[in-house]
């Protein structure tokens, strides 16, 4: 290989690397917000929602769009004070401005045509996600009933530049119907009763999307990418990392594990740094530039030593915290049923086509480079995992100073 195509394939190296750290914000997930409904029916067998938003988001969003300059004094009051009762009693002293805010953008319909809100009770208040969130409950009367009822969703636009990416996840039973779908600003509603592959495609794509917009998960990836020496080794370490967390996410998704959010970013952060840099150890230590060990009899796997199988543990040890970043995003409190956990496989199954994607397209790249000039290649991982290093080092001191 040319020393031109070494010093090009570096230089896209070093590129990528600072295109995603520069753009990468020091909380990735603290960018989008995630709203919740839960339509039933009432005793008159009527639809019901129970709606559940970020308070501090409704509260600005709310003033801003009624010009109600109390509603934001009053309520950021009330958000930076901590008293619950004080954020619902905001809330309804303002409820035109509340209620008209969330009714304006979260409809429904039936038949095609609008059905017709009620506000029923007052607003309460929850903490999800270790975030305080305001909980409206409305009564609608459908001209249709509840023959072809349509859910939509259009809260917290990106117009409104307080939040980018709000996804409503909604879970319903009505008319004997039930499931669950989520909905973003390029699928803002859905139909009571769609099928199961529409419903399959929601969250798959809600998973796919949420890897691709989530720049600390790519970052471990690509960590665990550069210090991969064979397809064995980047085969286990990408299945413990899978296995790890997977198995939190179901857990902390169907709240049988809750562990806060400010201690499950920060740990996230510093595993990306723990990860790059155990790959920058190895080749200060000369580790990569020694022959593979094989395994007896001519089979040639590479064998893991002590320290290739402590770093598996690492990885999924840190895996097992990843995890609960991934239920964190989607946020699903429900009660256990069988179409919530079907919904959340179907997410993590998103999840796992994007990381095989990127595993699948980066390594064999990094392998044909090391092949050809092991060299150039130790210069290359060696670069990506500094990189890494430094933002997993740069968001972990970040999110520690946001506690």
């Amino acid at each position: 290989m040319s020393q031109r195509v070494r010093r090009i394939l570096i230089a896209l190296c070093a590129a990528v690397v600072a295109l995603v750290g520069t753009g990468a914000p020091a909380h990735a997930h603290g960018f989008a917000s995630t709203a919740y409904a839960d339509v039933k029916e009432n005793d008159a067998g009527r639809p019901r929602t129970t709606v559940a938003l970020e308070y501090d988001l409704l509260v600005v969003s709310a003033a801003d769009a009624a010009h109600d300059d109390a509603l934001f004094r009053q309520g950021t009051a009330a958000f930076e004070s901590g008293d619950a009762r004080g954020r619902a009693a905001v809330l309804d002293a303002h409820a035109d401005a509340a209620v008209g805010y969330v009714t304006g953008r979260f409809t429904l319909s039936s038949d095609g045509r609008p059905c017709v809100p009620r506000r029923h009770g007052g607003f309460t208040t929850t903490r999800r996600d270790g975030a305080p969130y305001a909980v409206l409950t409305l009564d609608w009367t459908c001209p249709g009933g509840d023959a072809g009822l349509e859910v939509r969703s259009t809260l917290f636009p990106d117009a409104e530049q307080y939040v980018k990416g709000t996804k409503t996840i909604v879970t319903y039973a009505v008319d004997g119907l039930t499931g669950s779908a989520a909905l973003d600003a390029a699928h803002p509603s859905f139909l009571v009763g769609q099928s199961w592959y529409q419903r399959f495609w929601e969250f798959f794509r809600l998973g796919a999307e949420h890897l691709l917009t989530g720049i600390d998960h790519i970052l471990f990836l690509l960590a665990l990418i550069a210090g991969s020496r064979s397809p064995r080794e980047v085969v286990l370490t990408a299945t413990a990392f899978t296995l790890a967390h997977s198995v939190t996410f179901l857990l902390a998704a169907l709240g049988l594990v809750e562990v806060p959010a400010g201690v499950v970013e920060p740990v996230i952060a510093l595993s990306i740094a723990v990860v790059a840099g155990w790959h920058l150890w190895r080749l200060a230590r000369r580790d990569d530039r020694a022959p593979e060990s094989r395994e007896p009899g001519g089979t040639g796997h590479l064998r893991l030593d002590r320290a290739g199988w402590t770093r598996l543990g690492v990885v999924f040890c840190f895996g097992l915290v990843h995890g609960l970043g991934f239920a964190g995003a989607l946020g699903i409190e429900a009660a256990w049923s069988w179409t919530l956990l079907w919904s959340l496989l179907v997410f993590n199954l998103g999840i796992e086509a994007v990381q095989l994607a990127i595993v699948g397209l980066l390594f064999p790249a990094l392998a044909v480079l090391r092949r050809r000039s092991p060299r150039a290649g130790r210069r290359a991982t060696g670069l990506v995992a500094a990189g890494v290093a430094v933002m997993g080092l740069t968001w972990f001191a970040q999110r520690l100073a946001g506690l």
